[in-house]
């Protein structure tokens, strides 16, 4: 008997409610019941893979200890989100005024769900356009492993960087000739800048250091009110005391926490 295609497995109201939960306590989303077909369309292809015919057998095996790397595999395929280049320019803005006055001091950058690179080769532009060969550094962490491979590579397809300004574009940035035509390449100097390291926002590593700024842009979108707080109460130790905090302009921070002061709208500032 033929092994089932995605297109003809379905997923039942409890599989789909168990995948909820699991996604909840692994990444702290809350998966709403709209994006049933973005699971049945995002694993179909894991369940076609191994020749199951029941989303219930998919996700036993995932929850087997021996199967983590599917495990991880799951996560990569239901996390992953869209971003681009200079994303919302007046981040980026502020970004420059906050690294300016730190010219000869070590300055460092979180790009706390830096997805596949791009805001946080966005955050390496600005601060070698900034501080030159000083002393800073980006660090770029997601739940995502497969993201992540892409990010380290710095290999874009030329689709996707209309928002780098193009003074930037070309000093940073080497175009593709031949097969690598239609894509660009980050030069070296500037993804040696950027580290790029596997995180979960709700049990973040433990040694990725202090920050003078964290963006942690379109994340909480998908988190709850606790899960929110839980985040954010998790980023504290690793912002300085007067650190600033950039979400995305669909987020807000108001009844999430009391440890920072809105600056203006998305920009926070640590309080204490």
């Amino acid at each position: 008997m033929p092994s089932p295609s995605s297109a003809d497995v379905d997923i039942t109201p409890a599989e789909f409610a168990s995948f909820q939960r699991l996604i909840f306590e692994l990444a702290g989303i809350s998966l709403a019941d709209a994006k049933k077909l973005l699971l049945v369309g995002r694993l179909g292809k894991r369940l076609k893979h191994y020749g199951f015919s029941r989303f219930a057998d998919y996700y036993k095996f995932v929850r087997e200890k021996e199967n983590q790397a599917e495990l991880q595999l799951m996560i990569d395929l239901i996390t992953t989100n869209e971003t681009y280049f200079f994303r919302e320019p007046k981040h980026f803005d502020f970004l420059r005024s906050c690294a300016s006055p730190a010219r000869g001091v070590p300055f460092r950058v979180w790009s706390a769900a830096s997805s596949s690179g791009e805001e946080a080769y966005s955050m390496a532009m600005v601060l070698a356009e900034t501080l030159g060969e000083g002393p800073w550094e980006v660090v770029g962490t997601d739940i995502s492993t497969r993201v992540l491979r892409k990010a380290e590579q710095g290999h874009y397809s030329l689709e996707r960087i209309s928002g780098i300004p193009p003074a930037m574009l070309k000093k940073y940035c080497l175009k593709g000739v031949r097969e690598q035509e239609g894509s660009l390449l980050i030069i070296r100097e500037l993804r040696q800048r950027v580290r790029f390291l596997h995180s979960n926002l709700l049990a973040p590593r433990k040694d990725i250091g202090i920050f003078d700024l964290i963006f942690l842009r379109n994340v909480m979108i998908y988190f709850d009110n606790p899960t929110k707080r839980k985040v954010v109460a998790n980023l504290l130790p690793y912002l300085k005391r007067d650190g600033h905090l950039v979400i995305g302009h669909s987020e807000s921070l108001f009844g999430i926490t009391d440890d920072f002061v809105a600056l203006r709208p998305t920009i926070y500032q640590r309080t204490h």
